[in-house]
């Protein structure tokens, strides 16, 4: 197994865990973090020894969105992290034990089972930085929690609870914090405990009716990112960001 700058990978019972490891960032996500999760994910794709993948955060943050000091590094290799994440072969499991932002909160649509600390909330603040969803979000969100409610967490820049996420499908469960990682630990050893080559079919078949329209969206949504980035809405909402203050979008 490569070893990752950004990331702690521990090996147990045929189940990978992969922890965000910049915790006094808030494990915000630079250009290195992209690097080392597309890598990741690809290897262990490849990896016939691991059967199961749980994806959590170090410290008090699971994934507080991309590093706005780092921004445009952290773009370099964005959409092949994606796709590695869309085409995994295998179970993948997200411990949320604590805040996640932007992609922190998006990736969670692409998951197989997300369980969330009782102390975790999610936000997607793409309309707040005058910008639009990403990570596939404005399709998976949609199918997991139903056109209104996508509608209103992916405009609104509003927070979502554990609780919200769990009544809106978005997650399976909540647990108390100090219980999160051996409970989605002991459920990803249920599913090890199982013949890969099911786990394997069954993902598979559960994607393969939507995995290249699930792309092609990715697509699109990476275009209209592109297409705002730099406008004047987002101008405002990153000269709002260092100056401390509630960006004015009246007018835009």
């Amino acid at each position: 197994m490569s070893e990752f700058e950004t990331l702690k990978i521990s090996d147990a019972n045929a189940v990978r865990t992969i922890e965000l490891n910049r915790p006094d960032a808030l494990n915000a996500l630079n250009g290195q973090m992209t690097n080392d999760l597309a890598d990741v994910f690809l290897e262990t794709g490849e990896d016939d020894l691991v059967k199961i993948v749980v994806l959590t955060g170090a410290g008090r943050a699971f994934w507080a969105g991309a590093d706005l000091k780092e921004a445009a590094t952290s773009r370099s290799r964005f959409g092949e992290m994606i796709e590695a994440l869309i085409d995994f072969p295998k179970p993948f499991l997200i411990a949320v034990n604590g805040v996640g932002v932007g992609i922190g909160a998006t990736v969670c649509g692409l998951a197989d089972v997300v369980i969330m600390s009782d102390k975790a909330r999610l936000r997607c603040p793409f309309s707040a930085l005058g910008l639009t969803a990403e990570a596939g979000s404005t399709m998976t969100y949609s199918q997991l929690m139903g056109r209104q409610r996508a509608s209103w967490f992916l405009l609104s820049s509003e927070w979502m609870t554990a609780e919200e996420c769990v009544e809106a499908g978005l997650a399976l469960e909540v647990v108390p914090a100090d219980e999160l990682l051996a409970r989605v630990k002991a459920k990803a050893e249920i599913l090890a405990a199982l013949p890969m080559a099911s786990l394997v079919k069954t993902k598979n078949l559960l994607m393969d009716p939507v995995r290249e329209k699930l792309k092609q969206n990715v697509k699109a949504e990476n275009a209209g990112l592109a297409e705002l980035r730099g406008g004047a809405a987002n101008q405002e909402a990153l000269a709002a960001f260092r100056e401390k203050r509630d960006p004015d979008f009246s007018g835009l």
